[in-house]
């Protein structure tokens, strides 16, 4: 059985071209003119370069800084990955096309960027995402639900943003139209991965109960046998809000506790809640 596996390819070109040596003269002239062709069939999708002013568009949703980690899954030629290391951001392509992947190596070397970025020739799905701060897509519909779980899994506050294709029923936080491409590849899509925020919570005596679906919560207050409802829940990364009755609660959820201000008609106290055990 041949095992699937990830691997870097984060050499200078100047070490690439040493090892491609030691091959035959028709295979080195063969990976060195290498000329991707839009259409090409891929393992998922077939490969179609994302406009330059829709990647800057994906940039700005997401708000890539130099402190980010930028993963980009299916990354082609690797010009979102080039672009984001210029700006200042470290950044990582997945590609499963091996002659893609050493095109993407030396294009960054030639954009000066090679410090910054890195290169796994490899399986999207079986890759380590983890270290992610933002990741970027353009595959497909289906992909992009088989993947959504894995994606939800990550840190809250991961930002994931996507050309053209949407995430099921998972609805976006953000969604920008460009005036440019009008025929496509023209949508970006910004996903910001939820806390876990879902179950009994104790506020004092107090139970609270949360349902949630992606970045939206609802449930109720039980006090003292009487029940409340929550109103106008929102996760967004480890932040939450939610209403009840005449208190509008803010905080951050960290894991098995919850900690914020209470609003009750202008007036602020805290509230601390603490996840009961199933």
């Amino acid at each position: 059985m041949k095992t699937k596996f990830c691997f870097r390819l984060t050499f200078p070109l100047t070490i690439l071209l040493l090892l491609n040596g030691i091959l035959s003269a028709q295979q080195v002239g063969h990976n060195n003119g290498f000329i991707p062709e839009v259409g090409q069939k891929g393992k998922d999708v077939v490969w179609v370069p994302s406009p330059p002013e829709l990647i800057s568009v994906m940039f700005s949703m997401a708000k890539v800084t130099p402190d980010d980690y930028v993963f980009d899954l299916g990354s082609g030629d690797g010009r979102v990955v080039i672009s984001a290391a210029k700006l200042g951001a470290h950044a990582l392509g997945i590609e499963y096309n091996h002659d893609l992947v050493e095109l993407s190596v030396r294009n960054a070397e030639k954009d000066g960027v090679s410090s910054k970025t890195e290169f796994i020739e490899g399986d999207l799905f079986k890759c380590d995402l983890s270290k992610a701060t933002v990741i970027i897509l353009f595959l497909l519909p289906d992909i992009n639900k088989k993947l959504r779980p894995k994606l939800l899994d990550l840190k809250p506050g991961t930002r994931v943003v996507s050309n053209t294709f949407a995430m099921g029923d998972w609805i976006p936080d953000k969604e920008i139209i460009t005036e440019e491409n009008p025929n496509g590849w023209n949508t970006a899509y910004l996903w910001i991965v939820p806390a876990k925020a879902s179950g009994e919570w104790k506020i004092g005596n107090d139970i609270l109960t949360l349902k949630q679906s992606y970045q939206v919560v609802h449930g109720w207050l039980t006090s003292h046998g009487i029940t409340f409802p929550v109103s106008e829940g929102k996760v967004n990364g480890s932040s939450i809000t939610f209403r009840i009755d005449k208190h509008l609660y803010t905080g951050q959820v960290n894991g098995e506790k919850m900690i914020g201000t209470r609003t009750t008609e202008g007036n602020l106290s805290d509230w601390e809640a603490k996840k009961m055990q199933p």
